[in-house]
This record gives structure tokens, C-alpha cells and sequence, in this order.
């Protein structure tokens, strides 16, 4: 037996170190160039690993946590996870980083599918509004992170406060293997090859190249913002960490007022919302993966392990794809060019929402 508001608060846990990991790499990136004497691709080389290694996560939860449960999944990751801190922190060679930071991708990919997907499953009512709590607790580690890294800046070195984040997600770890989660599915097979019927879901795919579009425009904000504001426009390091936040805090209050506010407002009405604050970035695209999770966890009930990863997947390659194309644009055009592809991005994910929302609302009609 478990309890759901405890794997509730423990899935909270895990999407806030998600946060802290997907962000921290971005976050000291001007350190690591210096430490390494990176060029922009080399930075944007950093950067793909990264997401490589949330999409192999991503691709691993799901059949793991079908025929083992959850609780396995999310101990192996904060393990991995501590593991991928403390080489980012202390790695004295740049092979050696480049595998802490694919490791630390793999347990945050494993991280951010398995307590979306618990959520799903613990959440009988108001999945979208349960998603976007669980968003909330991404959105403060992702505003943390910068916030304590540039409070401290002048204080201790970023491997020291990264080492003791490091030693917080151990400590999560073994707080994971006290407590009880759903059991697994047993489902048979590696799912995204046994589901054919997920590749002939037209609203999937529009979901999953929407979130495409916003994993790498997060990506891309996360990651060359803090770059971004130093080189081009002669910002004090410091300064640009506390920059970043105002694009997360944007998206965590909306995410909060998505999982209280509006919590009984569905999904197909909340889209709407979503798409009338694209203009305010932070704040537009909080409700995205949420809101698309819960279709996606509505849809596809019986297998949501499946469908996460399915979407998931296409979302990451997004992610990798675009992160690693920035740095290239960085390198031979200039860094300016990132609101040029921001923007690009936004107008894509504007015109692929108007679609989903049209296709959901002729499928409920027809249902009536």
C-alpha cells in the first residue's frame, strides 16, 4: 500500500532536483569556460551531451518503471545524479566531464519521466492541475539554482556549492528508499517499439513536436541566457544569474495558479490561456508540458509510462538538435542571433497549439 500524498510530495522532490540539474549546467557555464577554455562550440557541445543523456534516460524509465516499479528507478537516479554533481564539480579533465554531465543527463531524464508519470497514474481527477504542481517544484530548483549560485559567487567557489547540492540528492535517494510507490505494470516489451498505434496518433504527434518546440526553447533560454547577457551585453556574471530568474519565476507562478486557481479548469480551456501567454514567455509556456502531459496521461492511462516516453523522446531530440544549432549560430554569427531563434520557436509553437487545440475539441464533440 502507499500513500499518495507522500509519493505525491516525493515526486515533488524529484522534479525539483530535475530543475536544479536541467538548469545548473547553463548556470555555470561561463565558469566551465574559463576552467576548460571552451569556445562556443565547445560549449554547445556540453550542452548536447546534456540532453543526450536525458534522452536516454527518458527512453529507460518507461520500461523500467513497468516492470519494477518506481521505486527502483528513482533510487539508481538520485544515486547517478549525485554521482553526475560531484564530477561536474570536481572533474579535472574535460573527458571526464563530458561523462559526468551524459551520467547526470540519464538520471534526470529517468527523474523528470518516472514522477511525471507517477503523478499520472496517482492522480484519478485534475491530472493537469496535479502536472503542474509537480511543475512548480521544477520552476525553484530552476530559480534556485542561479539565485544561490550568484548569491554565492563571491563567497565559495561554483564546485563547492555544486558538491553540497550533490550531497542533497543522495540524501533524496535514500529518503526514496524508505517510502512506497505504486506497483509496476508489468508491461511486456520496449514500448516505443511495441506501440505502433502511438505513431498513428495524430494528436500525439502534434503534442510531441509542440513539446519539441518547448524543450528546446527552454533549453536554449536556460543555457545561453546567462552567455548571452555577459558577452553581448557586457552584463556582471551575477547580475545575469539573477537575470535568468525572471523568465522561471514567470513560468512557476503561472504553474502555480494552473495547480490552484484554475485547478478544476480543463485542459482543452487552460490551452487558450497558454497560447494568449506566449508574449509573456515565462508565463505562456508554464503551462505546456503540464498541460500536454495531462492529454497525454488522459489519452493513454493504461500505458502512460509508454506515451510519456513516446513524447518525451521527440521533445529531447528537439532539445539536442536546436541547443547544439544555437551554439553553431553563436559561433559564426554571434550570440545575438538567440532571440532570433527564440522567437522562431515560438511562433512555431503557437501555430502547432491552435492545431491540437482544434483536433481535441472535434474529438470530444464527436464523442457527445
Amino acid at each position: 500500500m502507499y500513500k499518495k500524498n507522500l509519493v505525491f510530495a516525493a515526486a515533488c522532490l524529484g522534479m525539483l532536483l530535475f530543475g536544479i540539474g536541467l538548469i545548473t549546467l547553463g548556470s555555470v557555464a561561463p565558469d566551465l569556460k574559463a576552467k576548460f577554455q571552451l569556445d562556443e562550440i565547445s560549449s554547445g557541445t556540453l550542452f548536447f551531451i546534456l540532453p543526450l543523456g536525458i534522452l536516454t534516460g527518458s527512453l529507460l524509465f518507461g520500461p523500467v518503471c513497468d516492470r519494477f516499479g518506481y521505486k527502483l528507478l528513482l533510487v539508481l537516479s538520485c544515486l547517478l545524479m549525485f554521482i553526475g554533481f560531484e564530477g561536474i564539480a570536481w572533474s579535472p579533465g574535460l573527458g571526464l566531464l563530458k561523462i559526468c554531465i551524459y551520467v547526470f543527463g540519464v538520471s534526470g531524464g529517468c527523474l523528470n519521466g518516472a514522477t511525471n508519470a507517477v503523478v499520472a497514474d496517482i492522480s484519478t481527477e485534475a491530472k493537469t492541475a496535479n502536472l503542474s504542481l509537480l511543475g512548480v517544484f521544477f520552476g525553484i530548483g530552476a530559480l534556485g539554482t542561479p539565485f544561490v549560485l550568484g548569491s554565492l559567487k563571491n563567497i565559495f567557489s561554483f564546485s563547492q556549492v555544486i558538491a553540497v547540492v550533490g550531497l542533497f540528492t543522495f540524501a533524496v535517494g535514500v529518503f526514496y528508499a524508505f517510502i512506497q510507490f505504486p506497483p509496476s505494470k508489468k508491461a511486456q516489451g520496449f514500448p516505443l517499439l511495441s506501440s505502433t498505434k502511438l505513431f498513428s496518433d495524430h494528436v500525439l504527434i502534434l503534442i510531441a513536436f509542440f513539446l519539441f518546440c518547448q524543450s528546446s526553447f527552454e533549453a536554449i533560454i536556460n543555457n545561453w541566457t546567462t552567455s548571452f547577457l555577459t558577452s553581448q551585453l557586457a552584463v556582471d556574471a551575477s547580475n545575469a544569474l539573477y537575470a535568468l530568474t525572471l523568465y522561471v519565476v514567470g513560468m512557476t507562478v503561472m504553474r502555480l495558479l494552473t495547480g490552484s486557481v484554475f485547478r478544476f479548469v480543463s485542459p482543452v480551456k487552460m490551452l487558450p490561456l497558454a497560447i494568449s501567454g506566449l508574449i509573456l514567455i515565462g508565463a505562456g509556456l508554464a503551462g505546456g508540458f503540464p498541460i500536454m502531459f495531462g492529454f497525454v496521461g488522459t489519452r493513454y492511462a493504461e500505458r502512460s509510462g509508454t506515451a510519456f516516453s513516446f513524447v518525451l523522446v521527440i521533445a529531447l531530440i528537439g532539445n539536442m538538435l536546436v541547443n547544439y544549432m544555437m551554439g553553431v549560430i553563436a559561433h559564426a554569427f554571434g550570440i545575438q542571433y538567440l532571440t532570433t531563434v527564440a522567437f522562431a520557436e515560438l511562433g512555431i509553437m503557437l501555430i502547432l497549439s491552435v492545431f491540437i487545440f482544434r483536433k481535441i475539441s472535434y474529438e470530444r464533440n464527436s464523442e457527445l
